[in-house]
């Protein structure tokens, strides 16, 4: 029973190595492909438009995080995940729209905007508690 405990308070108490540790991180990169995916059947007309500019947000979540993460310095930190924060909101945005237009399946609208909330609830809680 004894090994069992330490094996776990190792595993929740392993120290965070990088960026590519945090959840926010890994469910903000998994966010990202899913765009980069979902995006690949939109209009050529998109190409330019809507499709860009949704790539763009994705890729600004993560990449936002991982600078942040590594500016070792908690105000510039909480200025980039706030970065990243505002990143969600527009993609969240952009889902929507694509969504209202016809070009994602129900299924992947559905996923990605679940996706979303959840990263932005994950930025929400560290930002806070990074604040405190």
């Amino acid at each position: 029973m004894k090994d069992k405990y330490c094996r776990e308070e190792q595993r929740v108490y392993k120290q965070i190595k990088s960026c590519k540790d945090l959840i926010v991180y890994q469910k903000a990169y998994e966010l990202a492909l899913k765009i980069y995916k979902a995006t690949e059947i939109f209009p050529k007309t998109e190409q330019y438009g809507l499709v860009q500019q949704m790539r763009r947000a994705s890729i600004s979540v993560p990449s936002n995080i991982a600078e942040g993460y590594r500016r070792k310095n908690r105000k510039e930190y909480i200025q980039f995940l706030n970065i990243a924060y505002g990143s969600v909101g527009e993609l969240d945005t952009q889902v929507s729209l694509a969504n209202d237009l016809g070009m994602l399946e129900k299924n992947d609208f559905v996923f990605l905007q679940s996706l979303c909330e959840e990263v932005s609830k994950l930025l929400f809680k560290i930002i806070k508690s990074l604040k405190q």
